[in-house]
């Protein structure tokens, strides 16, 4: 079972979400939260596995709160939800540290199945975060750091290709394409925790 908080600050939304999880045998929702000042102070933060997150939230944002969630601990997975997939917000957040992201409007078995790939390594990628994550490598003077799959992963994201084309061509399973996306994540959050203890 995996434990999950969700913050949010829209009411339907909030509970909407905990119906979908609960509804699940896979997710138990241990609590919701109106503000990440509620959560961070809450007594199940020990226990969360998964983070939900919106990032227009009252009070701190949901970006700075999940750099505070980085500095707590690596092992929480955090999902930012978001009603826009190409958004400038939501590669701000998975530089800062979150794992992946979700729309809000996404089918409930579907989400289910995004939440617990997210747990397990297997996240999600769309074309415009891939085209944000290599120019920030670039920028960076660090596209080096990225493997020759990973970049090629990213190129035929950023050309268009769906996954099953790139699995095609590139001859990986699926998995291991949600897997390179975990890998550049994760090093999008080692450059940019670099950024910030520097």
């Amino acid at each position: 079972m995996i434990d999950i908080a969700i913050v949010e600050d829209v009411k339907t939304i909030r509970e909407g979400l905990k119906t979908i999880v609960d509804s699940s045998d896979k997710l138990n929702c241990v609590d919701v939260f109106e503000s990440f000042e509620d959560f961070i102070n809450c007594e199940c933060l020990d226990d969360v596995k998964v983070i939900l997150i919106d990032l227009n939230l009252p009070g701190l944002s949901g970006i700075d709160g999940i750099r505070k969630l980085k500095k707590l601990s690596d092992l929480y997975t955090i999902i930012v939800l978001t009603v826009y997939e190409e958004n400038e917000s939501i590669f701000e957040a998975i530089t800062a540290g979150a794992t992946s992201y979700l729309a809000k409007n996404t089918a409930p078995v579907k989400m289910v199945k995004l939440i617990s790939d997210a747990f397990d390594g297997r996240v999600s990628m769309n074309s415009f975060i891939a085209r944000k994550t290599i120019n920030y490598f670039k920028k960076k003077n660090e596209l080096n750091s990225l493997n020759e799959v990973e970049k090629n992963v990213l190129n035929k994201l950023i050309d268009g290709q769906s996954l099953k084309a790139i699995e095609k061509s590139l001859d990986i399973t699926i998995d291991q394409i949600r897997s390179s996306f975990n890998s550049i994540y994760n090093k999008l959050h080692s450059l940019n925790a670099l950024k910030y203890s520097a």
